[in-house]
């Protein structure tokens, strides 16, 4: 049984995810730490549970989700795994963040490009990689089957979805996104979202107002 851990940092309270095996082998998924106390907080729990990170991943690469990156390859030598499609994101992200005023350590390049279908082994865990575009160009999701969980990004949020109106966003495509990959998952499959609470598939396909009955199974 896998442990997972959420962090909400940064001032956009994005959600950071830990997961790790019962031998502590783990992946940092969508690092958001920002402040020095956000980046201590990341490092105090792996030192205190013994956990060895063996990936750094991400999901999509809006700035919320990319801020830790360059920590977290750094702390703990890891390589950077992503879509192809999300290079062109990451790479903006040095522009949002001097507009905004934010001090941004930039992210390394991503050495491993992920695709729909690559399994990524995090010791005994298996996630396998989702395409799911949308709310960026090529996010993906990382999906757990053997304990029936996803952790989604901002695809599909309890009672919401992601956010289409930033470059590269598509309504459309982030709805067909949901119907053909999310919502064929047992209704049980928890989802993990890049903010807020998690929810379950089959909450989302009785409740989501964004795609309440167009679901066609």
């Amino acid at each position: 049984m896998s442990g997972i851990a959420v962090f909400p940092f940064n001032p956009w309270q994005e959600n950071t995810y830990l997961i790790y095996d019962a031998n502590g082998i783990a992946a940092v998924i969508d690092p958001g730490c920002y402040s020095r106390e956000e980046q201590q907080e990341l490092r105090s729990f792996m030192e205190a549970q013994s956990l060895q990170p063996l990936h750094l991943l991400n999901t999509h690469c809006h700035i919320d989700h990319v801020l830790g990156n360059a920590f977290v390859a750094d702390t703990w030598q890891l390589d950077l795994a992503m879509h192809q499609g999300e290079i062109p994101v990451l790479k903006a992200v040095d522009t949002y963040a001097d507009s905004m005023g934010i001090q941004y350590q930039r992210s390394p390049d991503a050495t491993l490009l992920l695709n729909e279908g690559d399994v990524l082994e995090v010791g005994s865990i298996r996630l396998e990689v989702l395409f799911t575009p949308g709310h960026s160009p090529a996010s993906i999701c990382f999906y757990n089957r053997a304990e029936g969980y996803v952790i989604g990004g901002d695809v599909l949020f309890l009672d919401s979805i992601g956010r289409t109106d930033l470059p590269g966003g598509d309504m459309d495509t982030l709805l067909d996104s949901i119907r053909n990959k999310i919502f064929p998952l047992p209704d049980d499959t928890i989802v993990y979202p890049g903010h807020g609470p998690s929810t379950t598939v089959g909450r989302e396909k009785k409740h989501n107002p964004f795609l309440n009955g167009r679901y066609q199974p």
